[in-house]
């Protein structure tokens, strides 16, 4: 068995390195944690409410954690790491023709899932970014810069064949990117537009299509 590198072995409070069952004693507070904020909002979540659950004590806890926003960086990353799989939905795909616009349709079907699916975590990064906090700015920044580069290969890869203009790859990718995050992220409230969601998936896999292809559809 490969022992993995050290640098990526996530660290007790103090800094140690942890055994074996003390990284599985930190999983579990992890696991609590991301499971609690399905059914507790983050402001209202305390560390006894995770140790209870966790089946430890608080000393316990803070051996591994500075603080609740420890922890909660915790899960933000362990999502973060997961969304990057959403990469793999532009990486290798045809992205002109009949053939993009089933891509587009994949990329935004696959955020939509992963956000209802990590809806409790991601709405806690997005908070915690929006009030400052580098740490999970940068574990956000992280994921969607990934999937943005992503895409932003497959706009000039496109470019080289089919289209022709001046706008910067990552600029298109990044605004691409950054509204279907933002759309996926506000499910419900479109549903309390009366605006189907069915629609606004439609829309958005149009936008994505143009923004990779330029302004035309091809024939269903």
């Amino acid at each position: 068995m490969v022992k993995p590198d050290a640098a990526s072995v996530p660290r007790a409070a103090d800094g140690r390195l942890p055994g074996r069952r003390g990284l599985a004693t930190r999983q579990k507070l992890v696991d609590c944690t991301r499971d609690l904020l399905a059914t507790t909002r983050y402001r209202d979540l305390k560390v006894t409410d995770i140790t209870r659950s966790a089946g430890t004590s608080s000393a316990t806890f803070y051996q591994y954690f500075l603080d609740l926003e420890a922890v909660m960086l915790a899960v933000a990353e362990e999502t973060a790491e997961e969304g990057l799989e959403l990469a793999r939905l532009i990486a290798d795909h045809k992205w002109q023709g009949a053939a993009g616009l089933t891509s587009a349709g994949d990329l935004v079907d696959g955020f939509l899932e992963f956000w209802r699916a990590h809806r409790p975590q991601l709405r806690v990064l997005d908070l915690l970014t929006s009030e400052g906090d580098e740490r999970f700015r940068r574990t956000r920044t992280v994921m969607l810069n990934a999937i943005t580069r992503e895409l932003a290969s497959a706009i000039t890869a496109v470019r080289t064949t089919d289209r022709n203009d001046d706008v910067d790859p990552m600029a298109m990718a990044g605004a691409l990117i950054g509204t279907l995050a933002n759309l996926s992220a506000h499910q419900s409230g479109f549903e309390a537009w009366n605006i189907p969601m069915a629609e606004v998936r439609e829309a958005m896999v149009r936008l994505l299509y143009w923004g990779v292809t330029g302004p035309r559809l091809p024939r269903r």
